[in-house]
């Protein structure tokens, strides 16, 4: 399935740049998930997930929000509604915007607003120039 929609990506790309939006179901690093030890093999976070993840950066896609926040912790798009995850900010960051490479120049900001209720996920957003 993965390879699948890597292929179909790579063929919109060849007639316009790419961005990809929505909930992908994986936990791309251990940065991206509160609890990483105690879900390492999980749905969601297994090693052939991630590194179809990988397959996908390395075909040409930005992962926008690391682009602009390598490094920051605590960041999550999803929780689940046992245990007052949401309120102990025991999450996942499973929503993204990937972009093709070509992109990269023209990218102003991504956030995830954590701030926003509603359902076990948060918005997030890509301010891009086009």
């Amino acid at each position: 399935m993965e390879d699948a929609f890597r292929v179909y990506l790579k063929k919109l790309e060849e007639t316009k740049p790419v961005v990809v939006c929505g909930d992908l179901n994986v936990a791309h690093n251990e940065i991206d998930l509160k609890n990483p030890k105690t879900n390492r093999g999980n749905a969601g976070f297994s090693d052939e997930e991630r590194g179809k993840f990988n397959e996908l950066l390395n075909a040409g896609f930005i992962d926008t929000f690391r682009y602009f926040y390598k490094d920051k912790e605590g960041m999550y798009s999803w929780w689940s509604y046992r245990f007052k995850a949401r309120e102990k900010n025991a999450g996942w960051r499973i929503d993204y915007f990937l972009v093709s490479e070509s992109l990269k120049e023209n990218l102003k900001t991504a956030e995830i607003h954590t701030e926003i209720m509603g359902s076990d996920h948060c918005p997030v957003m890509l301010e891009i120039e086009v």
